[in-house]
């Protein structure tokens, strides 16, 4: 599968994890489960949370290469990021799609690292 097939599912899986995460902890209203997501699902906060997963040296290697393909990507720009966060946020879905295609166990392991992080984007 290409990178960028990856990270379009990666996208979906990532968000739908995240959005069930909020609901479990109690969000009723759908206004505030998007104001919450926000923390969690755009670039800014996506490209936060690699990086502080990477510094806590939460990847593996193949993980990383996995992460640097999807970022090295050619992708169209986005409107509301700069291009190198749009294409950290890219290769973290990229890994979040082939794991979810490759190994869900791992991918449970990592979305328990992401909902633990209290972004205030």
């Amino acid at each position: 599968m290409e990178n960028l097939v990856y990270a379009y599912l990666g996208d979906a899986v990532y968000e739908l994890y995240i959005r069930e995460y909020l609901i479990n902890k109690g969000f009723k209203k759908v206004k505030d489960l998007q104001q919450e997501a926000i923390k969690y699902v755009s670039a800014k906060a996506q490209c936060e949370i690699l990086h502080i997963l990477e510094n806590k040296n939460i990847f593996t290697k193949a993980e990383l290469d996995i992460i640097k393909r999807g970022r090295n990507s050619h992708s169209h720009s986005s409107k509301t990021t700069d291009i190198v966060t749009y294409k950290e946020s890219t290769g973290f879905e990229c890994l979040i799609g082939y794991l979810y295609q490759n190994n869900k166990e791992r991918l449970e392991d990592i979305m328990k690292e992401v909902i633990s992080y209290e972004g205030n984007n």
